[in-house]
């Protein structure tokens, strides 16, 4: 048995794991025990750390590139945390579980790799100040000149198989509460997250595929968020948008499918980074286009309206194709807009 084999038969040994064996439809169920989110201020630097009092946490960064040759790229780094129990523990009694994704998405390929950890051991973890996140050798590392927010200076780097990136990041902006002052609702019944974002990097650095090494520069969006059931029980995945428009004003926006209309959710995001959050509804996404990837219809071409900030664009990913097919399944990958705001960002989409 190999190492990889090894560590997810130790995983997925332990009963009732919930995120990584069942899916993201399983963060809808309620688990006692667990913290849930509140309404208040953050603390920085200490929630840029980790929270092992909640169930679900993740650590989130998408970079949208550009090569020398105009060539578009996206580069993912994840980090999630995900708990048996609350609170934390020495050794492998710890109950916190880690999983990391990496990829790289170009117009026709796109490549991904998966760890996976047991927390406890030092095989992954993050430390708040200064800032460090790790699952083995990938790293997310603090560089912040002093004085400075933990996050405003990043170190990036992650390797699969056939790719590998190394990435600066410097934030132009400040940190972004996402919802009502980083208490981020996502149904009429009142699940919640804390939410808060790093919209604002500018990149530099280079990208290796297949042993080549590509220069790019580009723009970066970081989200941390955390809840112990941030889904209600009926809700099977999201569409999330972070749309990076070129007057330098940003939209974070999400839909939260169920058996009816779903529930929208939008943070719209000045130059400046002052935030205005949007009620439920405020947001509409209509799917214009599908495509099969991976034996399953998702779509990937969109209209993203929000007539509060006169937005009405169109958002196409770069690669249709780009499919994570990891432990948890997803769909992740670098978007064009176009319309009333011209732009790039990201797109997840979960559950299909």
């Amino acid at each position: 048995m190999n190492v990889k084999a090894l560590i997810l038969g130790l995983l997925l040994a332990v009963p009732a794991l919930p995120v990584l064996a069942q899916g993201f439809a399983d963060m809808g169920r309620a688990v006692e025990g667990f913290a849930l989110p509140r309404p208040g201020p953050f603390t920085f630097p200490a929630d840029h750390g980790a929270h092992p009092g909640f169930r679900i946490e993740w650590w989130y960064l998408t970079a949208s590139l550009t090569g020398p040759d105009g060539t578009p790229y996206g580069a993912q780094w994840t980090l999630f945390r995900t708990a048996l129990a609350p609170g934390e523990g020495e050794g492998w009694s710890s109950p916190q579980l880690w999983m990391g994704h990496a990829a790289v998405t170009t117009p026709d390929r796109h490549l991904y790799a998966e760890r996976l950890a047991r927390g406890g051991i030092g095989q992954a973890g993050v430390t708040a100040d200064p800032f460090s996140a790790w699952i083995d050798d990938w790293q997310m590392t603090g560089r912040a000149a002093p004085g400075a927010d933990a996050l405003s200076a990043l170190d990036l780097t992650a390797k699969g198989d056939a790719f590998s990136y190394a990435l600066s990041l410097d934030a132009t902006g400040p940190l972004v509460a996402q919802g009502d002052g980083g208490y981020s609702v996502k149904s009429a019944a009142g699940q919640a997250s804390r939410y808060y974002s790093q919209p604002f990097y500018g990149v530099t650095g280079e990208v290796t595929i297949d042993e080549s090494a590509i220069p790019v520069t580009g723009q970066a969006w970081l989200d941390r968020e955390w809840s112990s059931q941030p889904l209600a029980p009926d809700q099977t995945g999201w569409d999330w948008f972070s749309l990076m428009f070129d007057d330098g004003s940003r939209l974070m926006g999400f839909r939260l499918r169920d058996a009816g209309e779903g529930f929208t959710s939008a943070t719209w995001i000045a130059a400046d980074g002052t935030p205005t959050p949007m009620p439920p509804g405020a947001l509409r996404v209509t799917p214009l286009r599908e495509a099969d990837v991976a034996e399953r219809s998702v779509p990937v071409e969109w209209r993203v309206e929000l007539p509060a900030k006169a937005v009405d664009v169109t958002v196409r990913a770069v690669n249709p194709s780009a499919w994570m097919g990891t432990l948890v399944p997803y769909w992740e990958g670098p978007i064009r807009i176009e319309g009333s705001h011209s732009g790039r960002g990201y797109l997840e989409m979960t559950g299909y």
